[in-house]
């Protein structure tokens, strides 16, 4: 009894290791009760996912295998092990995620452990699942932004409304608002008024959801707001940042209640210049929801009745149409460059499966919200720019010299005069494109030219926005979906509360910038994704049928023809009986036998041959007869093509022709699959 009274105690009898191994986990624990700021905060996204791949699980004498799917990320795993242990009761055949147990290992030795079950791949959900658990999004919010959202208003409380223009916010609910949205929009960020002044000018008003007034910083929605950066839209979903109770409700600008804004008001004269301005605290109550298709009617074919219906609205939309299309000759003449890239509408049925495909109906009243959220964006910029204060800009940086070079060579082919080198200036690059001859090479043209240039990011120093020749450029207009915008809110709320922030925010805008880029790539890339999918499915169902199109593209494989419905697929040389050689100085693919021409922008018609629905490749073929319609210029062309050849072989110093590959060995600028399309940037504002 006396030796039992003497034993020590259990943590005495610890070991060093144990003791250290409890210091380090209460150490943790009280790091994450601590309140986190941005620069703390984990990646989320492209750079959370680590060590995972998504695939098939198939069956091993010795438990089983995961197949990494071919048309996602992380695949240079090779097939994954997974011993019985780490089966984890997943049942075989099944797509699932698989966290690599050993990723340092070579090339076909790893080890897995499966974490996930998502399903059938045959089932149009699975496969969107997969989308989302390889860019790390998550169509859930912590139970912590939960608990923060759930006491909020559906829509403010009238004495909130009162206390908030007593202490300073402006009341402009008489002022005649309205929005201007597509039609299944929910998240209206935005709302415009506009005054036509007696000297002939304008007051144009932007109104943008006041989302910081209820996303405050430090809180879990805002941390989660930071993480996610932006919302993504997935073909048959959207990943708000916000919960919808605020994206779809509280902060969105819905017609005929009360709701918080930031006013961004301007004076512009009768060339687009901006002489005056101010941006404050407002309360708006928008008048009415509408459509850019119902905008365009009215102005197009206005009917008896609009007058009854719409009242002062339709001199409204006719002095917007007025001012949208002085700003946008202005901009035009200081050298802004206007990229009309298609961009994909997928039409679903209920059940998920593709209805249509169809390019994304756009028109002139587009362009005139485009024109004014621009004039927003480059006001506010300029504005905190000259007051010198922390700031998150919209930059797009000047071309490189060597790919704007090269881009001009190609350019020159089809009718192009002129150069571009050195260091050029938009209104260069406008007139240079002008100047092409060739009209239908154009649209593949624009494409090359913005392969060509920088990639737009966020940044905390003010380098200008080339595409829009822009001295001044930020993202101010969409803090509904876009974390950047809700940024800058903050800063520009802080200022006009007189509060000395900047060193707060210096310290935070840099890693405010640099995740939103990140999480804006990451949402294009699953957008694409997930739009590829169901582009495959549609076009999987029409083996063998024709289609007219264009040549978008054309690499050393072989080249991608776009068709009307904005559909793109491969066509490889090897399928073509003439034997083809790929000129990258004039971009143009040459028969050596025949001399048929293949150009971008050339009209062609193409069979559906084969569609890959695991890795989301098309491969087309051209119509029987296309290689026999030779003009007296490509026989001619095929002549010459033969002296290349035959040049290069003897050793010529010359540049010969680049003979094509057997087989397609991927395009470093067509976002690497047959069936990829131009990105959807335009109708999400990511200029």
């Amino acid at each position: 009894m006396d030796d039992r009274k003497k034993r020590p105690a259990f943590a005495e009898n610890m070991s060093a290791s144990q003791r250290r191994r409890n210091r380090i986990i209460k150490a943790k624990e009280e790091q994450s009760a601590l309140p986190k700021t941005l620069a703390d905060m984990e990646p989320r996204g492209p750079l959370q996912v680590k060590n995972q791949v998504i695939g098939i699980l198939r069956q091993t004498p010795t438990g089983g295998v995961v197949i990494p799917d071919p048309s996602f990320r992380s695949t240079d795993y090779g097939a994954i092990e997974i011993d019985k242990n780490h089966l984890n009761g997943a049942p075989f055949n099944m797509a699932v995620v698989c966290e690599v147990l050993n990723p340092n290992c070579d090339r076909g030795d790893c080890r897995g452990t499966i974490t996930e079950v998502l399903g059938d791949m045959g089932n149009n959900d699975v496969r969107m699942l997969t989308v989302l658990r390889q860019f790390g999004l998550s169509q859930e919010f912590p139970e912590k932004v939960k608990k923060e959202v759930e006491p909020l208003p559906v829509n403010p409380d009238p004495e909130q409304i009162v206390n908030e223009i007593t202490k300073g916010r402006r009341d402009k609910r008489d002022l005649l608002t309205i929005t201007i949205d597509g039609e299944d929009a929910k998240d209206l960020d935005d709302a415009i008024s506009i005054e036509r002044l007696h000297s002939g000018n304008f007051k144009l008003y932007v109104h943008i959801a006041d989302v910081s007034n209820y996303v405050r910083e430090g809180t879990a929605l805002d941390m989660e707001a930071f993480s996610r950066g932006t919302s993504v839209y997935l073909v048959d979903r959207v990943i708000p940042m916000l919960p919808p109770k605020l994206s779809n409700g509280l902060c969105s600008l819905n017609p005929n209640v009360d709701r918080l804004a930031l006013t961004a008001e301007m004076m512009v004269d009768r060339e687009g210049g901006i002489y005056g301005g101010e941006v404050y605290e407002s309360v708006i109550r928008s008048d009415r929801r509408m459509s850019y298709k119902e905008c365009y009617r009215i102005l197009t074919e206005p009917a008896p009745e609009d007058d009854a219906e719409y009242g002062s609205i339709i001199p409204m939309l006719n002095t917007m149409k007025e001012l949208s299309e002085i700003l946008t000759a202005m901009r035009k003449k200081r050298g802004a460059i206007g990229f009309e890239m298609p961009e994909t509408k997928v039409i679903l049925n209920d059940d998920g499966t593709v209805n249509d495909i169809m390019p994304y109906p756009i028109n002139f009243t587009n362009g005139i919200i485009e024109s004014f959220m621009i004039c927003a964006n480059e006001f506010i910029a300029r504005k905190f720019s000259d007051l010198k204060y922390p700031f998150v800009y919209r930059v797009h940086e000047d071309p490189d010299p060597i790919k704007i070079a090269r881009f001009s060579n190609i350019a020159r082919f089809f009718g192009a005069s002129g150069r571009l080198f050195g260091r050029i200036k938009p209104l260069d690059v406008q007139r240079f494109m002008d100047m092409i001859g060739d009209k239908t090479a154009i649209p593949a043209l624009n494409e090359l030219l913005l392969r060509s240039m920088a990639k737009a990011r966020y940044c905390s120093d003010c380098l200008g926005h080339f595409g829009l020749a822009s001295k001044y450029y930020c993202h101010f207009t969409s803090p509904i979906r876009r974390y950047p915008d809700l940024y800058i809110h903050r800063i520009i709320k802080s200022y006009l509360h007189g509060e000395d922030s900047r060193g707060h925010f210096a310290g935070l805008v840099d890693n405010a910038a640099e995740h939103s880029s990140d999480m804006e790539r990451n949402a294009v890339d699953a957008e694409r994704a997930s739009d590829n999918i169901k582009i495959c499915e549609y076009m999987a169902e029409r083996i063998g049928e024709h289609y007219d199109g264009v040549i978008s593209s054309i690499i050393d494989g072989g080249c991608f023809v776009r068709l009307e419905n904005t559909v793109e697929g491969f066509v490889p040389f090897r399928s073509l009986r003439d034997h083809y050689f790929f000129d990258e100085r004039s971009y143009r693919a040459i028969g050596a036998h025949g001399g048929k021409i293949l150009s971008i922008g050339m009209p062609v018609t193409v069979v559906v041959e084969k569609v890959d629905t695991e890795e989301n490749k098309i491969d087309f073929s051209f119509e029987y007869g296309f290689e026999e319609e030779r003009t007296t210029r490509e026989r001619n062309a095929g002549k010459k093509a033969k002296e290349i050849v035959k040049k290069g072989r003897k050793g010529s110093k010359g540049a010969p022709v680049k003979r094509s590959p057997s087989g397609f060995a991927g395009h470093p600028g067509k976002r690497g699959s047959h069936g990829g399309r131009t990105g959807r940037g335009g109708s999400r504002g990511r200029r």
